[in-house]
């Protein structure tokens, strides 16, 4: 069965969408920028701050649908700037670093808010 995710952590939804999905033993994520879950302002300091933010920002989606970051097998990353993707690879590393998941990430044209980065995720969650 499909049930919403409700954080009253995370980041609210910027639209018509939850921000994560369960189903059965999975969480799917929508993807998450560098949005100060507070201020609802994308954080300063350029795409090391927003990839470090994106992803305690996937964090929290996460524990609030029953998961945790050590449970992720996929994540996508969308970058603004491909040329960028050494800096956001320092920080990524930080978060996954045991057995990291399966990635793709790719260059877009642009991100919501105005964003460098945007990354989503799909977890398992334990029994």
């Amino acid at each position: 069965m499909k049930k919403a995710i409700q954080s009253e952590s995370a980041p609210k939804a910027i639209g018509p969408y939850s921000i994560g999905i369960l189903y059965n033993h999975f969480v799917f994520t929508s993807g998450q920028i560098g949005i100060d879950p507070e201020s609802g302002e994308l954080v300063a300091g350029g795409i090391e701050n927003e990839t470090r933010r994106a992803l305690q920002n996937l964090q929290l989606v996460l524990e609030s649908g029953g998961s945790s970051i050590k449970n992720v097998i996929k994540t996508t990353v969308f970058l603004k700037d491909i040329a960028e993707f050494g800096k956001m690879n320092a920080i990524y590393s930080e978060f996954f670093s045991d057995v990291p998941p399966a990635r793709s990430a790719i260059q877009v044209a642009a991100l919501p808010k105005g964003a460098a980065i945007e990354i989503e995720a799909i977890a398992y969650i334990e029994n």
